[in-house]
């Protein structure tokens, strides 16, 4: 199976703006939506997430913090192309200053007061197994 370093791997997340986040339900489910990593991609295993207190994915995260996170890029004429699966467990974070260092003039869509935003939080997602197919195949275990 080929090795590849989380540099490598953050090189190939480049432009892979958004991740499908799964989570746990109450019912033991499993919950899957689109996030986007903001832009936020040098990659050393950790990716973070904005949303809102009222959502399902942080009551999932709360009752059960071990997550997966899915991301693909499409092959073209100068990339190969890549599907990641992420292993991780997940953290909410509801500081601001933490909220700072990784937000993007982008966020202000969703956002509207920015990091001021009532009811933001900021989902922090650790890698624990890191797999990928593409052109080749394999796993980092972190």
């Amino acid at each position: 199976m080929p090795k590849k370093s989380l540099a490598e791997i953050s090189k190939e997340m480049a432009g892979i703006d958004i991740a499908i986040l799964s989570t746990h339900t109450e019912n033991g489910e499993i919950a899957n939506r689109p996030m986007s990593n903001n832009g936020d991609v040098a990659y050393d295993g950790t990716s973070y997430y904005f949303t809102y207190e009222q959502a399902r994915t942080v009551s999932d995260i709360q009752r059960n913090p071990k997550v997966a996170l899915g991301f693909s890029s499409e092959a073209g004429l100068f990339s190969k192309g890549i599907y990641l699966a992420v292993e991780g467990t997940a953290e909410l974070i509801r500081d601001k200053a933490a909220f700072q260092q990784h937000w993007t003039s982008d966020l202000d869509k969703w956002f509207e007061n920015g990091i001021d935003t009532p009811g933001i939080v900021l989902i922090k997602v650790k890698a624990k197994r890191i797999t990928w197919t593409g052109r080749d195949e394999g796993e980092v275990v972190i």
